[in-house]
């Protein structure tokens, strides 16, 4: 008999972790929102700023929206059950820091430290942010499993969509080489990306600021690029539809590259900052 394959589980199912009701949570790390075998960065920013909030939600005089998260890799977390500790570390007045750290086996592996506050409730006064359709153009490229290896799982619960012009490592085409003082063209990628099913919310975004694939894979250096260290800032809820992510580099050298995305909503509005120190992948 033909085995029948296990429906994704949606991405707003996935991180809601299980409260035991005394700060701690429990949750099961699936392998639909994994990347290289191991729990999408991304996706547990999202499911430990998820716990953060759950824990302040239950004093009603609290506000309750992540507005910044600090994140230190400490060691690969694996797919399968996990437990979180949260410890409230401020609470009241404009600001609430919650501590949360993942643990697996008796052992943290992720530790993060979630700002809550309210999230501004009018468009920004001032903003300046990338140019880029709200919708993908008809020739953009979606990211499958195959075009990215292993990494590419969590495309089983969301739609990615990269940028031609920037996705040189799909060609096997690399930006070119520039001597002397010349400007040389900025190591970038493009990309949309929407939950399959479920809303695009906050924790959504926090996901897509991690979604795009390496920014050295256009210089040849494919494969999994764990991360060291990460901080988001979230500052909008974002309206329905596509996420624009713009992704840059400062540097790249061994063994550590930097990337900061952008993530702008369907209506225009910068919704999350992330900036990350992570390990190069590739030889």
């Amino acid at each position: 008999m033909k085995a029948v394959a296990e429906q994704a589980v949606p991405f707003g199912a996935a991180s809601v972790p299980r409260s035991l009701g005394d700060g701690t949570f429990t949750t099961t790390l699936r392998p639909e929102w994994s990347v290289g075998g191991h729990p999408h960065a991304g996706f547990l920013v999202a499911l430990m700023a998820r716990a953060a909030v759950t824990v302040v939600s239950e004093h009603a005089e609290l506000a309750s929206d992540p507005i910044s998260i600090s994140v230190e890799f400490l060691r690969a977390a694996s797919l399968g059950p996990a437990l979180l500790r949260t410890d409230v570390r401020k609470a009241g007045g404009q600001l609430t820091v919650v501590g949360v750290r993942l643990e697996q086996r008796g052992r943290c592996c992720v530790e993060a430290t979630v700002m809550i506050s309210r999230l501004p409730w009018q468009r920004s006064v001032w903003s300046e942010l990338p140019v880029m359709p709200a919708e993908p153009p008809s020739n953009a490229i979606a990211l499958s499993k195959t075009q990215s290896g292993d990494g590419a799982r969590l495309t089983e619960g969301c739609e990615v969509r990269l940028d031609a012009s920037t996705a040189l490592f799909l060609a096997g085409r690399r930006p070119p080489v520039t001597a002397g003082n010349a400007k040389v063209p900025r190591l970038r990628l493009r990309l949309w990306v929407r939950p399959k099913s479920g809303p695009t919310d906050v924790y959504f975004a926090l996901l897509a600021g991690d979604v795009s694939p390496p920014v050295p894979s256009n210089l040849g250096h494919g494969g999994f690029a764990p991360p060291v260290q990460l901080t988001a800032l979230v500052r909008a809820r974002p309206a329905p539809g596509w996420l624009r992510v713009h992704v840059d580099s400062r540097a790249v050298s061994r063994p550590w590259f930097d990337s900061d995305a952008t993530v702008i909503d369907a209506a225009g509005q910068l919704v999350c900052q992330m900036r990350q120190l992570a390990v190069t992948p590739g030889r």
